[in-house]
């Protein structure tokens, strides 16, 4: 495995969201998570790529207009 994962609220000031919103779109299935027991984490990488994918079209999940991150 490459790089360390991050937290909720790391994830959440990477992203310009509340730490809240991070949890939620956990729960969806709408950000990419890593599940350790009753602990959510997140891979970096993971999250950027997915960041790609949103920006081009081909992601799923929804990223709010205030956080200036949806097109």
């Amino acid at each position: 495995m490459n790089g360390s994962l991050m937290s909720a609220g790391e994830v959440a000031d990477l992203l310009g969201v509340p730490v809240s919103w991070v949890y939620e779109q956990s729960r969806r299935g709408g950000i990419p998570t890593v599940t350790l027991g009753r602990y959510r984490r997140y891979r970096r990488e993971a999250i950027e790529h997915w960041l790609e994918d949103l920006e081009k079209g081909t992601g799923t999940g929804a990223l709010p207009r205030a956080a200036g991150l949806n097109a």
